[in-house]
């Protein structure tokens, strides 16, 4: 079997909705064992199957061996190589299940104005919950969530006894600029952008395609990342900034962990789920390997047209009800290093060594 798993079909995959949403690692060994991904630490050996794992995060002091990767790649695994609990995205691979379904259903609603705007709605409606914004446009909205941050800012400034002047950043260099509140702010604000590209990266939609910024190569990233500022970020400065704890790194360790603490992950899985498929209306798995159609649709590809008839089939699943591992979010963690490596490569600000 595992000499042949290179060649299964994508409607053999597990469907994105039956996966453990996402596995994150750390100070771990990742190896395969057949088809099973093997996570191996001084502490545990974690067997997890690869087809029923929608992400990998990959945090610091994690190996992970080629015949790993294939097999990822291979079960339509993402994979991403992260920060701290998924603090920052450095790099990413193969997108879930081999299919664009989320892809395609993003873009269909951020190209119709109508739908298009009911998401914006949405995303601000999870910002005031109890207001009724369903006449609201766009405009109105902007003035409404500037209204509710300026508040914000305000009142956790009275909380903290930390002054507060108005937000100051310069674009492509947020640390360069205003007071250490700012800086804080800004060095929170990268580390959630991090976590959240990570996040949609591995669900297979577009970073780029947002609904209410646009533009940007991270325009979604900006609009998922909204959702969370006031509620982590903006308190999570003001307190750092009231204790003297003024670096980068402060900032990025004391949000790394409180999204450990309150299972950010996972809740931004679902926040992304519900905000592109409401009403837990199910996206249709795309097969890869179609062709476009302008009557059909999409027809099979890897047939030889010139003599073949209508091989057009239906992209669906057969009634494949594959099983679930019952979480969405799992997390692997090897045990600490030594307190005199961790506390040398604290004071020195580097990320920990590999195991």
């Amino acid at each position: 079997m595992a000499d042949t798993w290179w060649k299964s079909h994508p409607h053999d995959l597990h469907r994105l909705d039956a996966r453990v949403s996402s596995v994150y690692i750390e100070r771990s060994h990742v190896d395969r064992d057949e088809n099973a991904v093997v996570v191996i630490n001084k502490r545990d050996t974690v067997r997890l199957p690869a087809a029923l794992v929608a992400v990998l995060l990959l945090g610091p002091g994690t190996r992970i061996t080629h015949g790993a990767m294939r097999l990822l790649g291979d079960s339509g695994t993402a994979v991403c190589w992260v920060g701290e609990q998924g603090v920052r995205l450095y790099a990413s691979g193969l997108g879930p299940s081999r299919g664009s379904g989320l892809l395609y259903r993003q873009a269909w609603l951020v190209t119709r104005p109508k739908e298009r705007i009911a998401v914006a709605r949405a995303m601000y409606a999870m910002r005031f919950p109890g207001e009724d914004i369903s006449a609201c446009t766009m405009q109105q909205l902007r003035g409404r969530e500037g209204s509710r941050i300026k508040k914000l800012y305000k009142a956790h400034s009275q909380r903290t006894g930390v002054p507060w002047s108005g937000r100051v950043y310069i674009a492509g260099d947020a640390f360069a600029a205003g007071d250490d509140l700012n800086r804080l702010l800004s060095a929170a604000n990268s580390a959630l952008y991090g976590i959240c590209h990570a996040v949609i990266t591995g669900l297979g939609a577009s970073p780029g395609l947002g609904f209410v910024h646009t533009g940007a190569a991270t325009s979604f990233v900006m609009d998922i990342a909204d959702l969370y500022k006031a509620e982590y970020t903006i308190p999570l400065a003001f307190d750092l900034c009231s204790k003297g704890l003024l670096q980068e790194r402060d900032a990025r360790l004391a949000l790394r962990d409180r999204i450990a603490e309150d299972k950010l992950l996972e809740r931004i899985i679902g926040d992304i789920k519900q905000l592109l498929s409401p009403d837990g209306a199910e996206i249709p798995e795309i097969d890869v390997n179609q062709l476009w159609d302008e009557k059909l649709g999409s027809v099979s590809g890897g047939v030889n047209w010139a003599t073949s008839g209508d091989p057009f089939t239906d992209a669906g699943l057969g009634g494949i009800t594959p099983a679930t591992m019952g979480e969405d979010h799992i997390a692997v963690i090897g045990p600490e290093f030594p307190d005199g490596v961790s506390k040398r490569m604290e004071e020195e600000g580097e990320e920990r060594p590999e195991l």
